[in-house]
C-alpha cells in the first residue's frame, strides 16, 4: 500500500497516472465515489445510495479529475480506506495530501 503520512487530513486522488496519462474511463471519480457512497456517518440511511459520502467526494481539480478522501474514513472504516488507496497504487495514479481543493 501506498505511504501516506499519519496527519493527513484527506487524501487527493487525481485521475492523472505518475508517467502523467489521463486515466480512463473519463467517469472513473464518479464510479470510485459511487461505490464508496455508502460509508458515511450513521451508515446507509434510506436514498444514502443517491448522494456520495462526505468522506469520498468526486472533483474537478485544474482541469483534472479526482477524487477526495477524508481521513475519517480511514479512521472509521480501515478496509473502505485501504481499498480507494489500493485503487489508486493499482492503477498508478497520481496521490497528494492536504491539497486545497476549490
Amino acid at each position: 500500500m501506498m505511504m501516506v503520512s499519519s496527519n493527513a487530513n484527506e487524501v487527493v486522488i487525481l485521475g492523472r497516472t505518475r508517467a502523467g496519462s489521463t486515466f480512463r474511463p473519463s467517469d472513473w471519480a464518479e464510479r470510485l465515489a459511487g461505490v464508496m457512497s455508502s460509508f458515511r456517518p450513521g451508515g446507509v440511511q434510506p436514498s444514502s445510495h443517491l448522494s456520495y459520502s462526505p468522506w469520498c467526494v468526486p472533483t474537478v481539480i485544474d482541469g483534472v479529475k479526482a477524487v477526495v478522501v477524508n481521513r475519517q474514513l480511514r479512521e472509521l472504516e480501515p478496509m473502505a480506506w485501504d481499498f480507494v488507496l489500493n485503487f489508486a497504487k493499482d492503477n498508478d495514479l497520481q496521490v497528494a495530501e492536504n491539497l486545497l481543493v476549490p
